[in-house]
C-alpha cells in the first residue's frame, strides 16, 4: 500500500489535532505532541516484553529532588568530615581519593585544581544522625518522619553518574549523558512495556514543575523515539483544573460532546484504515479516547473530599510548609490505587538548576527543603503500607548527584557525581538495608558501585520486565544503557 507523503501526513495530523481541540475533551498535550520524526521512528517499533520474570510490583512512584541533595546531610553520614574540618584533602589520610582509578573510566569533569574541590577545605556535617528502627539505619535529623519508616527503606549509598553539571538530571531519567541527545525515560519504558491497568487514566503521570530547560526540561518525562503515546502526562493537584483541556467548554453539553467525539472517532478510524502503519494516527486516536474518559476520572483523583481528616493531617495538608508536596503525595497514592503504572513527582524546581543546589547556605537550604518533603514522603510510605499497597508499589527517591566533602563559598557544597545516595522502598525491595558505600569522606562510591541505569534495571525487573527485551529496531543502545538489576537489594 502506498504510504502518505510527509506533507499529507502533516495535513492529516493538523486536521485531527484541530478536531480534537474543537470538541474540548482533549487533554495531555505531551501525548498529542506533533513530532513527525518521533512518530515516524515509532512506526517501526516492535515490542519485545519479557514474560519470564515474575512481577513483584505493579506501580512505581518516582520522587526526584532537583538540584542535587547532599548525601552526607541526608542518608550517608561521614563523621570523618567533622574530625578533619578545615583541612584540605591533601592534609588528611584520604588524599589518595583525588587520584582514584574510577575517574579513568568515567566521563566526568574533574574539579578545577585552582578553583575547586582540591583547594577547598573539608566542610563538617551540618546536621546530626541517629540510628532508627530495628535495622539501625542512620538517617539525618532533618528527616525525622522518614526515619520512622527506616525498616522499609533500602539506602543505595554507592551511586555514580557521568555528568558533573545539572544535565545529570536528564541523565538520571534516561541513562544517557546530555551531550548524547534525548532518549526515552524510565517512566516511558515502563509505560511502553506494560500497558494499561486503568483505561480511564494515563499510565505515566507527572506532577510538579519539570527540571530546568538547560538540563533537559520536559525531556525528563518524554518517550522520544518510542513515540508520543508513551510520554508522561502532566497533572496538577488543583481539583478545579487538574489537566489542560480536561473540561469541555461551558457552551458544549455532554450530548453534543458525545456526538462530536463519535464523529471524530469515525474520521480517525477511516484514516487508520487507509494508513494502517501510521503510528501517529493510532497514538492520536488513543489519546482522544483517553482524554474523553479522563474528564471524569482525573478530577476525581485530586478531589480529596472523601479522604478522612486523619489522612489529610498525616500528609501535612494542615500545614503551610508541607501542604503543597503533601497534596502531591496523597494524589500519588490515589493514582497507584487506581492502577496508574508510573507516577513521577518533581520537587525543588526554582527556575534555575534546582532548589537543592546548595553552593551557599546549605544548612538553611537543606533543612528547609527537607521539612517540605519529609512528612509527606513518610506519610506516603505509611499510608501505602496500611492499605496493603506497599508490597505492590515501588517507591524510588532520587536526585541527580550529591555534594562535595569540601566547602564552597564557606557554607555550601559543590556538585558531586562520584558518589551519592538514592533509596527505594516497597515493591519487593528489602527494607532496613544500606547497600554499597562511599569512602570515609563521601568522595567516591567504592563498594558495590552502581551507575544510574542499575536503578532503572531494578525498577523494570520488579515490574516483570527485562530491559534487554525492551528495544526498538535501528536504535543503538550501549551496554550500560540496559543496566543490571541490583540483586542484593531484592527480597
Amino acid at each position: 500500500m502506498t504510504q502518505p507523503s510527509m506533507n499529507e501526513t502533516l495535513q492529516r495530523r493538523r486536521f485531527l489535532f484541530d478536531m480534537g481541540l474543537g470538541f474540548g475533551g482533549v487533554a495531555a498535550a505531551s501525548i498529542l505532541a506533533d513530532d513527525v520524526s518521533t512518530a515516524n521512528a515509532a512506526d517501526s517499533i516492535q515490542r519485545a516484553v519479557a514474560s519470564v520474570i515474575p512481577a513483584k510490583a505493579k506501580s512505581v512512584i518516582w520522587l526526584f529532588m532537583i538540584g542535587g541533595t547532599s548525601h552526607m546531610e541526608s542518608f550517608d553520614p561521614k563523621p570523618a568530615l567533622n574530625q578533619y574540618a578545615g583541612k584540605t584533602v591533601e592534609e588528611t589520610p584520604f588524599k589518595d581519593v583525588l587520584e582514584s582509578p574510577f575517574l579513568a573510566n568515567e566521563r566526568v569533569v574533574a574539579f578545577d585544581p585552582n578553583n575547586g574541590f582540591i583547594r577547598n577545605e573539608i566542610y563538617p556535617l551540618q546536621v546530626g544522625f541517629q540510628k532508627h528502627g530495628q535495622s539501625g539505619l542512620e538517617i539525618s535529623d532533618w528527616w525525622p518522619h522518614l526515619a520512622k519508616q527506616s525498616d522499609d527503606l533500602c539506602l543505595i549509598r554507592s551511586m555514580w553518574t557521568e555528568d558533573s553539571n545539572h544535565g545529570a538530571q536528564l541523565q538520571f531519567h534516561t541513562g544517557r549523558h546530555r551531550v548524547d541527545g534525548f532518549f526515552p525515560t524510565i517512566g516511558s519504558w515502563v509505560n511502553y512495556g506494560l500497558g494499561s491497568i486503568n483505561e480511564n487514566l494515563p499510565q505515566f503521570v507527572v506532577m510538579g514543575t519539570p527540571i530546568a530547560d538547560c538540563c533537559g526540561g520536559m525531556e525528563a518525562h518524554r518517550a522520544n523515539y518510542l513515540g508520543p503515546r508513551y510520554d508522561g502526562v502532566p497533572l496538577s493537584v488543583d481539583p478545579k483544573n487538574p489537566l489542560p483541556y480536561a473540561k469541555p467548554p461551558q457552551h458544549i453539553d455532554s450530548d453534543r460532546q458525545q456526538s462530536e467525539f463519535e464523529l471524530l472517532r469515525s474520521l480517525n478510524q477511516m484514516t487508520a484504515d487507509a494508513y494502517p502503519s501510521d503510528d501517529a494516527v493510532r497514538a492520536r486516536m488513543e489519546a482522544y479516547e483517553l482524554a474523553f474518559r479522563m474528564q471524569t476520572a482525573v478530577p476525581d483523583v485530586v478531589d480529596f473530599t472523601d479522604e478522612a481528616a486523619e489522612t489529610k493531617q498525616l500528609y501535612g495538608l494542615d500545614q503551610k510548609e508541607t501542604e503543597p508536596f503533601g497534596r502531591q503525595m496523597l494524589a500519588a497514592r490515589r493514582l497507584v490505587e487506581r492502577g496508574v503504572r508510573f507516577v513521577q513527582v518533581y520537587h525543588g524546581s526554582n527556575g534555575g538548576a534546582g532548589s537543592w543546589d546548595s553552593h551557599k547556605g546549605l544548612k538553611t537550604n537543606h533543612s528547609r527543603l527537607s521539612r517540605q518533603v519529609d512528612q509527606p514522603i513518610a506519610a506516603l510510605l505509611a499510608d501505602l503500607r496500611r492499605r496493603g499497597l506497599l508490597d505492590e508499589t515501588l517507591v524510588v527517591w532520587a536526585t541527580e548527584f550529591g555534594r562535595t566533602p569540601g566547602s564552597q563559598h564557606g557554607d555550601g557544597r559543590d556538585h558531586h557525581p562520584y558518589g551519592f545516595t538514592v533509596w527505594m522502598a516497597g515493591g519487593g525491595i528489602r527494607g532496613g538495608l544500606a547497600h554499597g558505600a562511599t569512602d570515609e569522606i563521601g568522595f567516591h562510591a567504592v563498594e558495590d558501585r552502581h551507575y544510574v541505569t542499575d536503578v532503572h534495571a531494578t525498577v523494570l525487573h520488579q515490574l516483570g520486565l527485562n530491559p534487554r527485551e525492551l528495544s526498538v529496531p535501528g536504535r543503538k543502545r550501549l551496554e550500560k544503557d540496559y543496566g543490571t538489576p541490583i540483586k542484593a537489594i531484592i527480597a
